[in-house]
């Protein structure tokens, strides 16, 4: 690791420090990470971590992988922006080699995932009123239960987290909520009004929820007959994470949208993308949306070299291997205070028995034993680790959580 920017404070009082300037959105385990490389980081005092959430996806290729941040570098002594006023010399090979990627014919360049789900939801009214007929101001979009698209005024409007919800309305109408995993319950949500039914394909906040084998398949032939579209949103799910360039080709199935986001900057800058049919995204005409920086060198040349290291299928072999070792390691632990886990890839939720403590205890005691991860709600905690874990490592923090938990 190279060595972090001087600093005379402490973690304790660096951490102090956030309190009166910082706003409170946020509730970050106590551990002040100063420098990081592949999947360890190191805190100002020097001590290491084994980082196994990784950005909540944003790092699936470790911390400063070589090939991003030389990518990162080259464009930096180049140019950074010109705004979407002017092209620029690397957005048409990001988009060509993205829509290749993920086998699609157009890209929509934005920055956050948020961002994209707000695109997303714009072109599909956009596709309803002026492709479906929906009549002006009636189109709908059915979504699932417990899902987590970000936090966007509209996007909490059709969440069912009070937190996320509470306080910040009036809200977005236009929305319909139904039970995830529940394909009766989407047939009888969906109507001639419908534009799109908007799903993630694994529902990662709400502690990696895997749909049952045909549900995704069942959700793609459901809107091909009632003529509204699919949209996936594998911004967490996505590029790499659980074996697949998209978690969606675990059932085959092609969406007629995709959104992208977090792994797709590298861990370097923001970077989303809205990717799809042409029939889709192309009811897009000048003035109708846009974005400043989407679409901006330094993105475009950061997301070409993650497709890069997506093209060679290495890092998706990988996760499924590692998968393998991860949910092995943790079916030894059911019993040993695990009482259920899902896992795909390198990814997990991991429900640890309540009287043990909270999902926020088990990830402060697992803090204080070198191991990263989070909380998603109550007493469940989720594994994301980057894609460049090693197997040693994945056994060493599955013996870690299981001292935790068995010494708790």
């Amino acid at each position: 690791m190279t060595a972090p920017a001087r600093t005379d404070r402490g973690s304790e009082e660096l951490i102090r420090a956030e309190e009166p300037v910082l706003a409170h959105n946020y509730h970050p385990l106590p551990v002040v990470v100063a420098r990081a490389e592949g999947a360890w980081v190191e805190d100002v005092e020097g001590r290491r971590y084994l980082d196994m959430l990784a950005g909540y996806s944003a790092l699936n290729f470790g911390h400063r992988h070589p090939a991003l941040i030389e990518a990162a570098h080259r464009q930096l002594d180049r140019l950074t922006l010109t705004s979407r006023a002017f092209h620029n010399d690397r957005l048409a090979g990001f988009a060509e080699r993205l829509a290749a990627l993920t086998g699609t014919d157009m890209v929509l360049p934005m920055n956050t995932g948020a961002e994209a789900v707000e695109s997303g939801i714009k072109v599909a009214r956009k596709w309803a009123y002026d492709v479906k007929g929906v009549p002006a101001d009636r189109a709908t979009i059915v979504v699932a239960a417990d899902n987590f698209h970000g936090r966007t005024t509209t996007i909490v409007s059709f969440s069912t987290d009070e937190t996320a919800r509470s306080g910040f309305g009036p809200f977005t109408p236009g929305f319909r909520i139904v039970p995830y995993n529940d394909l009766a319950a989407l047939e009888a949500a969906v109507d001639e009004t419908t534009a799109a039914v908007l799903i993630e394909p694994i529902q990662g906040e709400a502690g990696v929820l895997i749909p049952d084998d045909g549900y995704l398949a069942g959700v793609r032939e459901l809107t091909r007959r009632k003529g509204c579209l699919f949209v996936a949103d594998e911004i967490q799910s996505g590029l790499g994470r659980t074996g697949h360039t998209l978690a969606v080709q675990h059932e085959a199935v092609v969406p007629d949208v995709v959104l992208l986001g977090k792994a797709l900057g590298g861990g370097i800058v923001p970077v989303s993308a809205v990717v799809g049919s042409r029939e889709v995204l192309g009811v897009l005409h000048p003035g109708e949306h846009g974005s400043t920086f989407g679409g901006n060198p330094l993105a475009a040349a950061v997301g070409t070299a993650v497709v890069e290291l997506l093209e060679t299928g290495a890092f998706q072999r990988r996760a499924a291997e590692l998968g393998t070792v991860l949910r092995e390691g943790l079916a030894t632990l059911v019993g040993k205070g695990v009482v259920g886990f899902r896992a795909r890839g390198l990814w997990a939720g991991v429900d640890v028995d309540p009287a043990l403590g909270s999902g926020r205890e088990i990830s402060e005691r697992l803090m204080r034993e070198g191991i990263l991860v989070k909380d998603t709600h109550g007493s469940t905690i989720r594994l994301a680790p980057p894609l460049t874990v090693t197997a040693e490592e994945l056994a060493g923090a599955l013996g870690t959580l299981e001292k935790v938990l068995t010494s708790s």
